[in-house]
């Protein structure tokens, strides 16, 4: 009997990994939500500093201080003041994962950011991964301006967690954006219990022999200094 095709989210053969190396290499979910909510924080404070930056640019009359009712810039100004955050974003974003480096949200909830085979993510996969990230905001400001003629439009937000909402449904509970960049996010090794997951190394000690140790056949016993 011939099998179904996966869909276009659905996991290949190769990229799923068996249930206890899973369950060892990929950071809890709320603990990854938590690197979330520190993230966004993180963010917007990133972007409320580009937004000075780039305030006298945007603002009509040039930075000059306004008379009488704050006037709100040219359509042109803020859509590129929106292209240029989101491009500090993606900045941000893809050189803090790439390379092996680590978000600060990430060093703090001891996460990492990995592609599916263990290596370190690639550019390509990190600038998926960001375009990825705005699909729920992006259906978000689509349905509410569909629902605003109706009244409606609050039910709108409810899209803005779809990425994070996706993992409930995912066979490895996986983000949206995860699955579609290709990408996971796993413990650092110390913060696991049990067996090393696939792809981290650990040094092993052993003991040398000490006095009480009676030798062994064709060894000689230590001599006292």
């Amino acid at each position: 009997m011939p099998r179904a095709a996966a869909g276009p989210l659905a996991p290949a053969p190769g990229d799923r990994l068996p249930e206890a190396a899973r369950a060892i290499a990929t950071a809890p979910l709320a603990r990854r939500l938590a690197s979330v909510a520190y993230e966004g924080l993180l963010l917007g404070a990133v972007l409320l500093g580009s937004g000075f930056v780039l305030a006298p640019l945007v603002s009509p009359g040039g930075g000059a201080p306004p008379v009488g009712p704050l006037p709100l810039p040219a359509v042109a100004a803020r859509m590129f003041l929106f292209a240029a955050l989101f491009g500090v974003g993606a900045l941000y974003f893809c050189w803090s994962w790439t390379g092996g480096r680590r978000t600060l949200p990430m060093k703090t909830w001891r996460v990492r950011l990995r592609l599916r085979r263990g290596t370190a993510v690639d550019r390509r996969s990190a600038v998926i991964r960001y375009l990825a990230a705005w699909i729920g905001p992006a259906l978000a400001l689509l349905a509410y301006v569909a629902l605003r003629p109706t009244g409606e439009a609050r039910h709108a937000l409810w899209l803005m967690a779809l990425n994070y909402a996706w993992a409930w449904v995912d066979p490895d509970r996986q983000f949206l954006h995860d699955r579609i960049a290709g990408t996971r996010i796993l413990s650092d090794p110390e913060m696991t219990d049990g067996p090393p997951a696939a792809g981290w190394r650990f040094a092993t000690i052993v003991p040398g022999p000490t006095f009480n140790d009676p030798p062994r056949a064709g060894q000689e016993r230590p001599r006292r200094q």
